[in-house]
């Protein structure tokens, strides 16, 4: 018989999280308890915000619904070591789809994981390799769970950054948010020793180091963390304004691209857009994400862009039999 009540508490929800309907009697059996200890039991998940729904019945059963808020979950070994492995995963590339929020849940799992589950995890991902792996520069999700750990505790960041140009300097720094791009991780901080607002792509921060010294988080110039790093992609010598016209409405296009881009225009009719972005990749890359969109498009500028969109239509004219023929062919 479980006579801690804490104890069997988390048990019973436990088992409540498996997706199926448990009569009372099991779950009796199951705790070594009366099946009237079980009805308060389940009345004290509900006090503490667990949905149980109960079903009438000689038997009388349980299941975990569906709430308006999530409460905390419990997770076996083999549940927490999936999803660990999962967000390690995703979380070493700036893909769509796995943003700050998702790497923010693995730096809440990983802290609490025991060490047994972390040598786990760690080995796991240490054997395996993805066969498609984006199209950014890697990322230790050791150092994204860094970031966003302190982010979310308003703690100091020191870590040593290497400049576009090879400059390597360290600093100490205030987060204040991580942006993905959909190719790249960039850290919106203020930098203490220049006294303001600077950006830093991930990939080229190593030895992030939380100094546990709490901050009162400042004022963002911008109000948005993506508005700053797209006003700061804007004043670098590398980039440039991007302007493509679509052949479809501009929620279709705008559920397409990723935010950092910018919101597409409407025209007046509301069949087609606009969209002018400044862009800091190359129009190489740009070409191909714009390809994958599957819609209609025109480029309109920069120049280089146009002649980037060119070639790689007519490479993949090419590839299928169409266009010009392949030279030496």
């Amino acid at each position: 018989m479980t006579t801690d009540t804490p104890a069997r508490l988390l048990t019973l929800l436990s088992l409540l999280q498996t997706p199926r309907e448990w009569p009372g009697g099991e779950l009796a059996e199951r705790l070594g308890v009366s099946r009237r200890t079980v009805r308060r039991d389940i009345d004290r998940l509900r006090e503490l915000g667990y949905p149980v729904q109960a079903t009438m019945g000689a038997d009388g059963g349980y299941r975990l619904v569906a709430g308006k808020a999530m409460p905390p979950l419990v997770l076996d070994d083999e549940e927490a070591v999936a999803i660990a492995v999962g967000l390690r995963a995703g979380a070493g590339h700036a893909v769509e789809g796995v943003d700050e929020a998702s790497v923010r849940a693995l730096a809440k799992l990983e802290q609490v994981l025991p060490g047994r589950l972390r040598h786990r995890v760690a080995t796991l991902q240490a054997a395996t390799t993805p066969l498609t792996s984006g199209d950014g520069p890697s990322i230790a999700p050791e150092t994204l769970t860094v970031m966003a750990s302190t982010v979310a505790g308003h703690e100091r960041l020191r870590f040593a950054y290497r400049a576009g140009d090879g400059t390597e300097s360290r600093r100490l720094t205030e987060p204040y948010r991580l942006v993905s791009t959909g190719r790249r991780w960039y850290l919106v901080a203020y930098d203490l020793d220049r006294d303001d607002w600077r950006t830093f792509r991930v990939d080229r921060v190593s030895e992030p180091f939380a100094t546990g010294a709490r901050f009162a988080p400042r004022e963002l110039p911008t109000g948005s963390a993506a508005e700053f790093l797209r006003r700061s992609m804007h004043r670098r010598s590398d980039s440039y304004e991007a302007v493509v016209a679509f052949a479809a409405p501009a929620e279709v296009v705008a559920s397409r691209l990723r935010g950092w881009l910018g919101t597409p225009e409407a025209s007046e009719d509301g069949a087609s857009c606009v969209l002018r972005a400044t862009v800091s990749d190359s129009p190489e890359w740009l070409a191909a994400r714009l390809a994958l969109l599957g819609v209609e498009f025109t480029v309109r500028a920069p120049a280089s862009l146009v002649e980037c969109t060119r070639q790689l239509a007519a490479r993949l004219g090419r590839a299928t039999g169409g266009g010009d023929a392949v030279p030496g062919a």
